[in-house]
């Protein structure tokens, strides 16, 4: 993922190589991104990457995990907006994630560019494990599981598994194609509908 060497960088060090390479992966695609600009950028030598990253490709793993850790921190807030109601909570966060105005998150304005401009990104792939259980983790204690057929973990942990990764793709898609994001939304609400009758008892 990335080297201790790289972990154990002061904070302000660390953090202007992120910059640097978040400003590299939101201007090119990924295939186009030069090791060469962000060691320019952040003033270091081309050595020093190696001793942090293997290559670019897990300097982009790490990257997306960063995302992934900051969009999640934001789906446990707003879990908590919708009461724990897990059903609702994708559609808030599709509108909210879309929605946002770009100089209001640059976080997520950052991250969503990335998936931009590198459509053909396979981001599960990347993610690995970090898609499903430890987003359970986080959010098990502020799901309102009053309504569903079963409270037991693994029935929830499906549940939860179909509706963020159908907030995931659908997200992507209207990112890339923001014509239709109105379309996504709409199939996003279908989807929810569906689990939700085969996930509730009433």
């Amino acid at each position: 993922m990335c080297s201790e060497t790289f972990l154990r960088l002061p904070e302000e060090k660390r953090q202007r190589f992120l910059d640097a390479a978040w400003e590299e992966f939101t201007r090119v695609s990924f295939s186009d991104a030069s090791i060469n600009q962000i060691v320019r950028r952040c003033n270091i030598a081309r050595g020093s990457f190696y001793q942090y990253f293997r290559d670019k490709e897990e300097l982009t793993e790490y990257l997306m995990h960063e995302g992934w850790s900051y969009l999640m921190s934001g789906y446990h807030s707003i879990l908590k907006e919708t009461g724990g109601d897990i059903f609702a909570l994708q559609l808030a966060c599709f509108d909210r994630f879309l929605n946002q105005r770009e100089d209001a998150d640059p976080v997520l304005a950052r991250f969503l560019q990335f998936l931009r401009i590198n459509p053909g990104l396979d981001v599960p792939k990347l993610l690995g494990d970090r898609v499903d259980r430890p987003v359970l983790e986080r959010i098990w204690p502020d799901i309102d599981l009053t309504a569903f057929r079963s409270a037991e973990k693994e029935f929830v942990a499906q549940v939860v598994s179909l509706a963020l990764m159908s907030l995931a793709a659908l997200v992507v898609e209207s990112v890339l194609h923001p014509e239709r994001t109105e379309e996504y939304r709409k199939e996003l609400m279908l989807r929810m509908e569906i689990i939700r009758r085969g996930s509730v008892t009433a």
